[in-house]
């Protein structure tokens, strides 16, 4: 059902005037199909926030920031962070009250990367690239200079990169050339999230190349990011995964890739029996569904 409202919704775009005055109701029906989709999926993150599952209770938290309730996240979360003491998932609830406006979380995450026996700083790193936030620079620099560390190294790179750092950037396009698969992954997550449309060609070789089907859907991923007709068509197959993993990265892809499409796959996975692709799930509809207002 959710398919045909949605061609339908396209459809409309092409009617005169007349037309399309005749066609009010059917649009009404739209607009109430979509109210209710985003309602569906509010519930959803409203209970993944409060869920004991960690990570996805934090993506549930990046999502309502994204649907527009970062008052409410940032009172469940305010709370949470000064009782954990463990440095991954203090990065996980200080990067989601930044997002969510609270900045004097940010100085968590500087504490955490420039502690040299944190466990969390990889998590810092990743979290200042998601956030934007890269403070003087002088942190995240001799992070990215930490060559014994190469998870630390990629994300510093990639969050340097985001503020226009050349250097950074080249390094990252090197290391899609990587024989480490974990490498490569990050290579192509980040590059994504870059706008790094100038390596469209580069991953469209590596996905040529590629075996590992996890790897594949991750690059399938970033090549819809990076507006690639193919990277989204693949994000609709991988959408029915058999794989949990890939099921949830490709429905937080669709939202960020702007796939309208796959708005009834989405919400058909509102159902999931995984909390994790239940929430990106959530988040994509949210997001594509203000798209289409």
């Amino acid at each position: 059902m959710c398919r045909i409202i949605v061609i339908f919704f396209w459809a409309l775009v092409a009617l005169t005037p007349e037309q399309s005055a005749a066609t009010e109701f059917e649009k009404k029906e739209i607009v109430n199909m979509y109210a209710q989709l985003r309602e569906r999926s509010l519930r959803v993150l409203e209970k993944g926030l409060e869920s004991e599952e960690f990570w996805p209770s934090m993506h549930a938290a990046e999502a309502l920031t994204i649907a527009g309730k970062g008052k409410e996240v940032i009172a469940s979360l305010k709370q949470k962070l000064p009782r954990e003491t463990n440095d991954q998932k203090r990065c996980g609830l200080a990067r989601e009250l930044v997002r969510a406006g609270d900045q004097s979380a940010l100085s968590v995450l500087f504490d955490v990367l420039n502690d040299s026996k944190s466990i969390g700083r990889i998590h810092a790193a990743e979290s200042l690239f998601k956030l934007g936030q890269m403070g003087d620079g002088k942190s995240l620099t001799i992070a990215f200079e930490q060559k014994d560390i190469v998870q630390l190294r990629l994300y510093a790179a990639a969050a340097l990169a985001k503020s226009g750092d050349k250097t950074a950037m080249a390094f990252l396009a090197q290391e899609l050339n990587s024989n480490d698969k974990l490498v490569r992954n990050t290579v192509v997550f980040s590059l994504a999230r870059l706008g790094a449309k100038s390596e469209v060609p580069k991953l469209l070789t590596l996905l040529d190349k590629e075996t590992d089907m996890g790897a594949r859907s991750n690059i399938a991923n970033a090549l819809a990011m990076l507006g690639d007709k193919k990277g989204c068509e693949d994000l609709g197959v991988y959408l029915g995964s058999q794989d949990a993993g890939i099921r949830t990265a490709s429905a937080e892809h669709a939202g960020l890739a702007s796939c309208t499409q796959y708005v009834d796959k989405l919400s058909k996975l509102l159902d999931d029996p995984i909390l994790d692709v239940r929430v990106r799930a959530s988040q994509s509809l949210i997001v594509l569904t203000n798209l289409n207002k």
